[in-house]
């Protein structure tokens, strides 16, 4: 392909391919198989629909797998397009409901047994406004021309054609797109550090290390919707002098990582990436570069010394990567989720992606909700958005009738924020004003069944063990906050521990070289501001008010509940329980082991935790 016209050509020829009508009516089946698709069980549904179309001789009908559709709790999802109709989803499709699925469109007088509803209608999506993930879910990531068929590649094609570099970044600093990746540093401005600088060679950098636990927005990203990335890592680079791109994925997503060499080799066959693209004298490609899933590598600077192959470890800033970056040269790092936004931006107008959003962050924003939550899956709403629509009216609420209690936002990197602020609208500013942060977009609820000194003594375990080593407060600081944590949860700490742990945690903040450090203390810092008392309940009265840490439980037997069914006893790793049949149990308290066993086996609800 050498010029825009003949894209937009390739566009109208695909879309008439994606969506045939008339004579040519063709009935559209896709399947989710992202990670979380595949992993339930979408391939052999994938593989049943595909067998029941071929020996059913249905030419008409087109089976396609498709990204991540967004509602997760409810896969292997399998969605039916047919022309003049409303869209139908089948939810928890087996390979045998997927029969059914066929005998319905063939009009067959069978019983379907397939979950059928209409996701799109339901308050999951009614509140949400896709943008990032607007092609997860419809088209199939493995065919380049169904993206083309979306607009895809326009966006480049008006870059290089109708703009110069430095429009470009008038356009992205016009748009106010602010970075996904965490501290939402404005990407136009970003951008116009490094255009200026003068080099032989500089750098595209794709972040698409996602680290954090319960988090997967990148990875659904690449999974369903990778030539959006590949996109808009060209105008990037068109916007800053560059010609070479680097995706810097982890090797834990295979799937992500096979699409996307699909998509770079299908984008070069074409002509969208390589040499003199649309014959603008512009030359771009992109190579991906696997990392070894340490977190720290997330942090722009590890992630270039993970690309030059040396130990990801951060350098000190300044310099800073625009200046000096991959291999000494000029570099933008952006992060999938932010790169995913620009192309429409482009295409489309910085007056567009103002139009939803708040003032000082425009657009939208990605978030993997799960947790204690109903509706576990990917969302994407416009920022000013509240944690009680994200939480209450999209994800349904705690299930099993259980309180709310708290909401964790930015990962390891983030604060547990409570139920004072569930109207707290979805803004950096406002969350790292309350003691949070945006972060990446991890959302994970808790209930009462959890404790918060346990939470905060979960992610500071991760970061523990993620921290790269180099810098002292990091290395030791956060290695010490968490032993004092192992001690409070064990009903050995003191109150004297509690005043250590808060003036190391502040100490850490602010003295550690890199994000991963300085934002390691946030979950400690908030978790003792918002839930001291459980805090004090643990040293002082020894006791965990979650009934979650095993060390301050005792589990005893309510005599006028046990029915003496000896189930208990028969399950206890110790034979701690005495008792004879049809008569009152009783734990032996020095030998119990506290393993919850018998808490759980007991069907009357004897045995009670204290």
């Amino acid at each position: 392909m050498k010029t825009l016209d003949e894209l937009k050509a390739l566009k109208e020829e695909s879309i008439k391919n994606l969506d045939k009508s008339g004579d040519d009516k063709e009935i559209r089946i896709v399947v989710g198989m992202a990670t979380c698709g595949i992993s339930a069980g979408a391939k052999p549904v994938l593989d049943t629909l595909v067998k029941e179309t071929e020996d059913n001789n249905l030419n008409n009908v087109k089976v396609v797998q498709t990204g991540c559709i967004g509602m997760c709790t409810y896969e292997p999802i399998v969605e039916v397009y047919v022309p003049d109709k409303e869209k139908v989803t089948y939810t928890h499709v087996t390979p045998e409901k997927a029969k059914y699925i066929i005998d319905e469109l063939m009009e067959k007088e069978a019983e379907n047994t397939a979950e059928k509803t209409s996701l799109m209608e339901s308050e999951f999506y009614k509140k949400q406004k896709r943008v990032a993930l607007r092609n997860c879910g419809i088209i199939n990531p493995e065919n380049i021309y169904e993206y083309i068929a979306k607009d895809g590649y326009m966006a480049l094609g008006k870059a290089l054609t109708e703009m110069t570099p430095a429009e470009v970044i008038t356009l992205m600093k016009n748009g106010g797109l602010r970075g996904r990746g965490g501290a939402g540093f404005p990407t136009g401005v970003k951008w116009s550090f490094a255009a200026p600088n003068k080099a032989d060679q500089k750098y595209i950098i794709c972040n698409a290390d996602e680290g954090d636990p319960g988090a997967f927005m990148d990875r659904s990203v690449l999974e369903g919707d990778p030539h959006a990335v590949l996109e808009a890592m060209a105008i990037a680079g068109y916007a800053i002098g560059a010609t070479k791109g680097f995706i810097y994925v982890r090797a834990e997503y295979p799937v992500a990582v096979k699409r996307l060499e699909i998509a770079i080799s299908q984008a070069r066959e074409l002509g969208l990436l390589g040499k003199n693209i649309f014959e603008s004298g512009f030359d771009f490609d992109i190579e991906t570069r696997l990392g070894a899933g340490a977190f720290v590598c997330g942090e722009e600077t590890a992630l270039m010394q993970s690309i030059e192959g040396k130990r990801g470890m951060s350098r000190v800033k300044p310099p800073f990567p625009a200046n000096k970056g991959l291999w000494g040269k000029p570099s933008v790092i952006n992060n999938v989720e932010t790169l995913a936004n620009i192309p429409q931006i482009v295409y489309n107008g910085p007056e567009w992606f103002r139009s939803f959003g708040t003032e000082k962050s425009p657009g939208t924003k990605v978030f993997a909700l799960g947790g204690k939550i109903t509706n576990t899956g990917l969302v994407e709403v416009p920022m000013g958005t509240t944690l009680r629509e994200v939480i209450y009216d999209i994800g349904g609420g705690c299930p099993n009738g259980k309180k709310f209690k708290a909401v964790q936002t930015g990962g390891p990197s983030g604060g547990c924020l409570t139920k004072d602020h569930l109207d707290t609208p979805i803004e950096y500013e406002t969350l790292m004003a309350v003691g949070s942060m945006m972060g990446s977009g991890g959302m994970i609820v808790m209930d009462e069944d959890n404790c918060m000194v346990d939470i905060a003594r979960f992610f500071l375990e991760f970061t523990v063990d993620e921290s790269c080593g180099k810098c002292t407060p990091c290395r030791v600081g956060t290695k010490r906050m968490l032993s004092i944590l192992e001690k409070i949860t064990s009903g050995k700490g003191t109150m004297e521990d509690l005043e250590e742990l808060e003036s190391l945690a502040k100490s850490v903040k602010d003295s550690s070289l890199c994000g991963l450090g300085q934002t390691a203390p946030n979950p400690v810092l908030s978790t003792l501001k918002y839930f001291k008392d459980e805090y004090i309940a643990h040293v002082v009265d020894k006791k965990c008010p979650a009934k979650h840490c095993k060390a301050l439980l005792t589990f005893e037997i309510n005599k006028d509940k046990c029915t003496g069914c000896t189930l208990c006893s028969r399950k206890c790793p110790v034979n701690a329980i005495d008792g004879t049949v049809k008569n009152p149990h009783v734990i032996n308290q020095e030998l119990c082991i506290k393993c919850g066993n018998c808490y759980s086996v007991c069907r009357f609800g004897a045995v009670e935790k204290n």
